[in-house]
């Protein structure tokens, strides 16, 4: 009679027999259930960073959050759900939620046509749509700011009302994002590159109306002199509208050309994985009559036979029965000649029948199948992360705080020695605008997305 555990399983039996001394056992963590979550909201490597750290913090987690993916893989011990995952993650700041099983290729839609941003990149992604006109908008408008601060001769009477015409809706609606991020974060008590993006963009604008409402920037005839020489001025009639537009259209440009290149690589792996047949013709024994029947590819089992004619993909993984042909496996191999096959030869998945009729049977379907192996290592790629990529979001985890305190030392020192606020406040500005490039954060795990695309 077999016992059981107080949790129901049961005890294996003793394999030296009855009256035979049990050897001891250590007990054992239960294993970790693993679950992958997408993560909505982040804007860069310290917002992942923040919530992987909130996610640690749990019992019995560990996760990986990249962000380049937007992906949180999470492994969880026995009592913690997932809906538990996702409010750690939503009282961050951010959204999380379960992917959406993919679907069967009989369903899944045709590859998406080239787009304007390249090959697989409609503009079916309405984020990457949407950025792309904020960019264009923003651009369009700053041109002529930063052209009119640069060429002194370009500036007539009034000049600096244009600029700030022109500024304004760059550094309000070009920048509402960084604006919205800087927000969200500084609710959780958290500051990440879009603080200092925001910060930097409206400390520049609101110094500027300061300047030209209160100060002696509006007079008429204003001029703003552009030297190569550094010099003491008047901070009350400088105006930095230029500066805010720029870093405003510059860190948009950056953002859009990271979007760009992850939904390429994302397109590369949807590529990848519409390379195998649609359907296939099985060979059916109906009646001791054996015939022909055309089935989706997902309906293939393994021991089914089916008949690829030239010119055709081998639908799935198995072993020539009969015929032989060339196979052209360079999807697989990178080789451009074809492999000479025949009965008893392994052929591969999406590989495509050269010249004679071959009939195979599948010894592997599904995600069984090389092609879905190939596949699922590059997501895992994609998703995991190098060592540089997790050196690169510790700096960027600590590097806004540090920023932030390095303005308010620069502030406080300019103040203290010289008793000039305007010349102060200028000089903590240029800190925190020089600061605003978020490039640590964002070119690792985007070379790495594009790398594995």
């Amino acid at each position: 009679m077999n016992s059981t555990t107080a949790t129901g399983a049961p005890i294996p039996a003793d394999p030296a027999g009855p009256g035979t001394p049990a050897a001891p056992t250590t007990s054992e963590a239960p294993p970790a259930s693993e679950v992958e979550l997408l993560i909505g909201g982040m804007t860069c490597a310290s917002c992942a960073a923040r919530v992987e750290k909130k996610l640690n913090r749990m019992d019995g987690v560990t996760a990986t959050v990249n962000y380049a993916t937007e992906k949180a893989r999470i492994a969880y011990p026995a009592g913690t759900e997932v809906a538990d995952l996702i409010a750690t993650v939503v009282k961050t700041g951010y959204t999380a939620e379960e992917p959406a099983p993919p679907p069967s290729p009989a369903s899944a839609p045709e590859s998406a046509p080239d787009g304007p941003d390249g090959p697989g990149t409609a503009s079916a992604d309405p984020g990457l749509t949407a950025l792309r006109d904020r960019l264009t908008v923003s651009a369009v408008l700053a041109l002529p700011v930063v052209l009119l601060a640069m060429i002194p001769p370009l500036q007539f009477d009034h000049w600096q009302w244009l600029s700030l015409t022109l500024a304004a809706p760059v550094v309000v609606w070009g920048a509402l994002p960084f604006h919205r991020a800087a927000w969200t974060n500084l609710r959780h008590g958290a500051a990440t590159m879009d603080t200092l993006v925001s910060v930097g963009t409206l400390a520049a604008f609101g110094w500027s109306l300061w300047a030209l409402f209160l100060g002696d920037a509006g007079m008429p005839g204003m001029r703003h002199p552009f030297e190569l020489t550094v010099a003491r001025t008047d901070g009350a009639s400088a105006i930095y509208l230029e500066v805010a537009a720029g870093v405003t259209v510059f860190i948009l440009l950056g953002r859009y050309l990271e979007a760009r290149s992850k939904r390429r690589a994302g397109a590369a792996l949807r590529a990848l994985m519409e390379l195998g047949a649609k359907d296939v013709a099985v060979l059916r024994d109906e009646g001791g009559r054996v015939r022909e029947v055309r089935v989706p590819a997902e309906r293939l089992a393994a021991g089914d036979r089916f008949v690829v004619r030239p010119g055709e993909k081998i639908a799935t993984d198995g072993t020539v029965v009969e015929g032989s042909s060339a196979v052209d496996a360079s999807m697989l191999t990178g080789e451009s000649v074809p492999v000479d096959v025949t009965v008893g030869d392994a052929v591969t998945g999406a590989t495509v029948n050269a010249s004679g009729r071959l009939v195979v049977e599948a010894t592997r379907v599904g995600a069984d199948t090389r092609l879905a192996r190939m596949a699922r290592a590059v997501e895992d790629a994609q998703n995991g992360k190098a060592e540089v990529q997790r050196l690169a979001d510790r700096i960027s985890g600590v590097f806004v705080p540090v920023v932030l305190l390095i303005a308010a030392g620069t502030f406080g020192g300019w103040l203290g020695v010289t008793g000039d606020t305007a010349a102060a406040f200028t000089a903590a500005v240029a800190v925190l605008i020089i600061a605003c490039p978020c490039a640590l954060g964002l070119a690792t795990p985007t070379a790495l997305m594009v790398g594995t695309g």
